[in-house]
């Protein structure tokens, strides 16, 4: 597996997979006598049989991982000289389905908004929905991070889970490390939720733990994302709002944002994606003529306009 460079958290939920699925279906057979044949019917025992601890079957977006990464290594050994061709490259992994994407229109954002509004994480919730940032992005922040002065945020350190455990982590991409203009009301929310940090740390006193992360317990601890998941999931239902996933207000303000004029190439680079490509692929099919729309004069402040329904200056 030399040369295949993967983030943390994907070694922890693929490699161990990997291995274990290879040398179960695969590891009586010789590496000179493998056949394209021989991995598809591995790929359809994966898809049938492939859980080990419930039955079933692997989904196919992991069964076609496990065969990016047994590619790979097929391809080291051609480079090796241990095979003279990659018989992956005649297999047929199975097309990942893609599930129907599932967002809020503006008013549902501004319903949970307006739910949220006396919550202690309000800034948080509002900057999520304002700027799609994923979840690890927010809960990375540190006020060093943050010029309220500007009305700026550079995503930097996002906090990503593995194995349940937190790490911090790189962006997912180059253009993941970027700096975002915040609406006037995002950098109002974000100076209220410092002067109550403020005043947390007072009555903590020594106890407090000051880590420079936005977004902490009382007593500047940080907690879990997966705990943030939750109690977004709480908030949810308690507002009566149709059931989404936090990394689906990302698609939301993705696709709230084009709506309101927000030019396609402004919106790739507030997402962090790698090329406007792929943000032309994801949500094209959810807002058709997304190049064609009137642009905004203030991209800002016309989307967040759009979602929170009110009079909002410009940044």
């Amino acid at each position: 597996m030399a040369g295949v460079r993967l983030k943390p958290h994907t070694c922890s939920k693929g490699t161990k997979r990997f291995w274990c699925d290879l040398v179960t279906g695969l590891g009586a057979i010789e590496l000179q006598r493998l056949s394209p044949a021989q991995l598809n019917a591995f790929y359809r025992e994966l898809l049938t049989r492939g859980r080990r601890n419930t039955p079933g079957g692997l989904a196919p977006k992991t069964v076609r991982y496990i065969h990016s990464i047994l590619h790979r290594a097929l391809r080291d050994a051609v480079r090796w000289g241990f095979v003279v061709r990659n018989v992956a490259d005649a297999a047929d992994p199975p097309k990942p389905k893609t599930p129907e994407m599932q967002v809020w229109s503006p008013e549902q954002l501004r319903a949970f908004l307006d739910h949220v509004q006396a919550d202690r994480l309000y800034a948080a919730w509002l900057l999520a929905v304002t700027t799609g940032m994923r979840r690890g992005e927010v809960l990375g922040l540190r006020w060093s991070d943050l010029d309220l002065e500007a009305g700026r945020v550079a995503v930097r350190r996002p906090r990503i889970v593995v194995d349940y455990r937190v790490q911090v982590s790189e962006p997912k991409t180059a253009k993941g490390r970027r700096s975002l203009a915040l609406d006037p009301a995002t950098v109002a929310a974000l100076r209220a939720h410092r002067a109550r940090q403020a005043e947390e740390k007072l009555a903590v006193g020594l106890r407090y733990q000051d880590s420079d992360l936005v977004f902490t317990r009382p007593d500047g601890t940080a907690f879990h994302p997966e705990r943030f998941s939750s109690w977004f999931r709480q908030h949810v239902r308690a507002a009566g709002l149709p059931k989404i996933r936090l990394h689906d207000v990302r698609h939301s303000y993705a696709t709230a944002a084009p709506a309101a004029g927000v030019p396609a190439k402004v919106v790739s680079e507030r997402l962090g994606h790698a090329a406007i490509a792929i943000t032309m692929d994801t949500y094209s099919h959810v807002l058709p003529g997304l190049t064609s729309r009137p642009q905004a004069r203030s991209p800002v402040s016309s989307s967040t306009r759009a979602i929170r329904g009110r009079s909002v200056s410009k940044p």
